[in-house]
């Protein structure tokens, strides 16, 4: 394709109006940088903010034109825009170079930069971090795919910043610099993006090549030993320097090399999958030379994320388990084992939009350990052929928890969906505050 324009190119083109669309506005604005934001639907849910906020340059609504590339020289993305969209297509046939703001925050950040990613677990981790560098005294910044946009998080005051990172990020990311930097695990999720689980799992693996010291999972067969890396898991260190755990008369108990720094039963958060997260904060935390006293107090202080396996409350014998987060499969497997230590009876509620991914693992556990199962959502029909285990459907979050009350007279019930929430919620954190809602109303 021959080039679209001649004419020089100075113009930044910001493309989708959400969240980070607004942030890079923000930020090229204060910088005095030229720009045009545009998003293919007609009627953005931040435009209002957005026009509060900027006299000008007004937003391009309605669907991608070939003539927004006029006299652009970056352009600058929001994750959600899949990249075989016309628009992104087009751009690179122009040769326009296309950066995420992860990358146009890497340009500006004056301080170290810890990147966390994974299909499961990244903003756990995420969290306990920043909680570890707080409590030692230092100053920290926390965003990207949790909480704040990377670029709002800028400040002369950071020592350090510490970043979730999802694949769609990633994808858009060429030039990063992480002091260190860790992928979880990897395993099939947003395939509707992805051409194959291979796509994605490049995609996550990314992050590796732009990490002066590494952290590396030892549990998670597709990521690679490295040179000079600090490694993670669940089973005994084999080097000295490396984190894992021993079963000592029935209590586990984390370690650093041989040396043992804390039982499990200190610790708040359940579950093996949690023990791995408390791992990988450990290793990051010891790449940037935070003191592994005050790393281990921060530990017990812990409580978890809201809607990441939440323990909500105990009521008439019952305890209720707010898992909302859990979009996909493997998450709401993760929170049925790290619960069948607890309980022998579990009344879980699933459902919503089902991914592109093999749910079999999921519906065999469910049939060998559920007490019942609550079906909600677009997927409930399509669920329920494959459970074999008591099943009822629900229209509504209250609806659901009264079906599930029901059924058991004491253990849990565990809202862990494993399917996105956009059939009955705006987002998950809407569905967990709405099962929390009813809970507190009991």
């Amino acid at each position: 394709m021959q080039s679209f324009y001649t004419e020089n190119k100075h113009m930044k083109l910001v493309l989708g109006l959400g969240k980070t669309g607004l942030s890079i506005a923000r930020f090229l604005s204060a910088q005095n940088i030229d720009y045009k934001i545009a998003d293919s639907r007609t009627s953005p849910p931040l435009l209002p903010k957005y026009t509060n906020e900027f006299l000008k340059p007004p937003p391009i609504l309605g669907a991608w034109t070939l003539n927004l590339l006029k006299k652009v020289d970056e352009i600058f993305i929001s994750p959600g825009i899949a990249q075989n969209e016309s628009i992104v297509v087009w751009a690179k046939q122009q040769n326009i170079p296309i950066a995420s703001d992860i990358e146009l925050f890497s340009r500006f950040a004056k301080a170290p930069i810890i990147g966390i990613t994974g299909s499961n677990g990244k903003s756990t981790v995420t969290q306990l971090l920043t909680q570890m560098i707080a409590d030692a005294g230092i100053q920290v910044a926390m965003g990207g795919n949790i909480g704040t946009p990377a670029l709002d998080c800028l400040d002369e005051k950071i020592a350090y910043y510490v970043l979730e990172l999802s694949s769609y990020q990633l994808d858009y990311t060429h030039h990063l610099n992480l002091i260190t930097g860790v992928v979880l695990n990897i395993t099939p999720d947003h395939l509707d993006r992805y051409q194959s689980f291979e796509h994605y799992t490049d995609s996550k693996l990314s992050l590796h090549q732009y990490c002066q010291h590494l952290v590396i999972n030892l549990d998670e067969p597709l990521t690679h030993t490295k040179a000079n890396a600090k490694y993670f898991g669940i089973n005994i260190p084999k080097q000295a320097d490396d984190f894992g755990t021993v079963t000592c008369h029935d209590t586990h108990y984390l370690l650093k090399g041989d040396g043992v720094l804390m039982s499990i039963n200190e610790v708040q958060l359940i579950g093996e999958h949690n023990t791995r997260n408390i791992l990988a904060a450990l290793a990051l935390g010891e790449q940037i030379k935070l003191p592994m006293t005050s790393m281990i107090q921060s530990i017990k202080r812990f409580k978890g994320l809201e809607h990441r396996l939440e323990w909500v409350a105990e009521k008439h014998n019952i305890d209720y388990y707010n898992d909302s987060k859990a979009t996909n499969a493997v998450s709401t497997i993760t929170a049925i084992q790290a619960l069948m230590h607890k309980h022998q009876n579990i009344v879980l509620i699933l459902g919503g939009i089902a991914k592109k991914e093999d749910y079999t693992p999921l519906f065999k556990l469910i049939n060998k350990s559920m007490t019942g199962v609550i079906l909600i959502g677009q997927s409930a029909h399509q669920f329920e052929r494959d459970i074999n285990t008591s099943t009822i459907h629900a229209q509504t979050m209250q609806e659901a928890v009264n079906i599930a009350r029901s059924m058991i007279n004491n253990g849990a019930i565990l809202l862990s969906p494993g399917c996105a929430s956009f059939d009955m919620f705006d987002n998950f954190e809407q569905r967990g505050n709405a099962f929390k809602g009813v809970i507190s109303a009991l």
